[in-house]
Formats: C-alpha cells, structure tokens, sequence
C-alpha cells in the first residue's frame, strides 16, 4: 500500500486556505475613535472615512448627489459628522463620532427636501469573499435627532460596471435608539454576485428643513470570517 505524505496535504490544504485569504479584498475594520483628533478648522476625520451626499424634493424625486469626499471634522462649518467628547459610558472611552445632516448643503432651505447624508468605509468585494457574511456591528446612542429626521447604519453595495447602480442597501435603523448606549448590528451576506462590487459600510441621515439628527455611535467593527475546512487522511 502507497504511504501518503500527510505533511505534504497538510501543507496543500494551507496553501489552499492562505491562497483563499489572498483573494479575499475586503478586510477587517475596527475603530474606537480615541486615537482621532479632535474637530479643528477645516478637520478632517481620516482613517479612510468617507462622505456622500444624496438630494430629494419633497415629492421624493431624485435631485442629485454629490461625493464621495474625505469625511470632515470641520469645528468650523459642521457638516455630516464629527469627533465629539464627553458621551460615552466606561465602554466607549473619552471619543465618539456624531453623525448628522450635511447643514451646509443649501437644499435645507427648500422646504421639505431629503437630504441624505453618509458617512462610511469602503472596499472592494473579490472573489475569496464570496460565501462570508460581512457584521457590521457598532455601539449608539441617541443624539439631538429630531422632528421628522432619521438615522440608521448600513450596508452598502454598488456595481461600478452597472453605472454604480445600488445593489444591496441592509440598513439597522437607529431613529428611536434611547440615550443610553447599546450594541447593534447590520449584516450582509456575499455572493457571487457581488465578485468586484463596492462595499460601503456606515452611517446615514435624513434630514429636512434645517432639523436636529445627530446620533453618536462608537466601538464600530466590521469583522470578516474566514472558514477553514480541516480533515484528515487515514
């Protein structure tokens, strides 16, 4: 009987699963925001954080958007979001983010228009993604959110050879959450499908008329599993 090298398969089927992992594109992401700095004139947020803008009228008719830019952390024109202090509880250290509406984005003064502001991270889905489930998970808490304004996290998927049609949009509302701190989460299985789509994954408001919709989330982590298979041979 032929003897088989079972180091020899132990290493293929390592080479196998590491070959797997080089394919995979999108990473893990985790941030607790301690280590960013403060709003300051003309700020930015950084560490890859991006913003986009989307316009409706008050029938709901699409207007237009605008982005994605750098995120700011702008003391002196605020707009989308913020490194805020002084909010969070033992878990959520001396730094959070507030998300809210793009103030600056004239539109407010329609009486009625949406404007939808984002806040997220983004990435590119290859095809070692396909079959893992993306957790967006985060912790949150109600801000100055008011009158008609709404809030949520998402997960985002855009096909750039489809003229960046959306083509998945999984969202946690966040509306309603309480003042107190709590763990939430938004998930997004992947496909095949999606092999060279964008992932985008974050924060949203909706906001008319000039109203309050800050919401302060922090501890956000974005884990990707890897599924390794393991057997033996006899």
């Amino acid at each position: 009987m032929r003897k088989i090298d079972r180091t020899g398969v132990l290493m293929t089927v390592m080479l196998v699963a590491s070959a797997a992992m080089l394919w995979a594109a999108v990473t893990p992401y985790s941030q607790d925001f301690e280590g960013l700095a403060p709003p300051s004139p003309g700020g930015l947020l950084g560490d890859g954080w991006l913003v986009f803008g989307n316009v409706f009228d008050a029938g709901g008719v699409y207007q237009g958007g605008y982005g994605p830019f750098d995120a700011p952390n702008n003391s002196d024109a605020p707009a989308f979001c913020l490194i805020a202090s002084g909010e969070g509880g033992p878990a959520q250290g001396a730094q959070q983010l507030v998300v809210f509406s793009d103030y600056n984005n004239l539109s407010h003064g329609n009486t009625d228009w949406v404007i939808e502001s984002l806040v997220f991270q983004e990435q590119t889905i290859e095809a070692g993604d396909v079959g893992q489930t993306v957790v967006f998970s985060f912790d949150a808490k109600m801000g100055d959110l008011a009158g008609a304004s709404e809030a949520a996290a998402f997960i985002k998927t855009i096909d750039p050879g489809a003229g960046f049609a959306t083509t998945n949009f999984v969202t946690t509302d966040t509306t309603s959450i309480p003042t107190t701190w709590g763990t939430y989460s938004v998930q997004l299985a992947i496909d095949a499908g999606l092999v060279g789509q964008i992932l985008q994954f974050g924060f949203l408001t909706r906001a008319s008329n000039y109203e309050a919709s800050g919401v302060f989330y922090d501890n956000v982590n974005q884990p990707v599993p890897v599924e390794l298979m393991s057997f033996s041979v006899e």
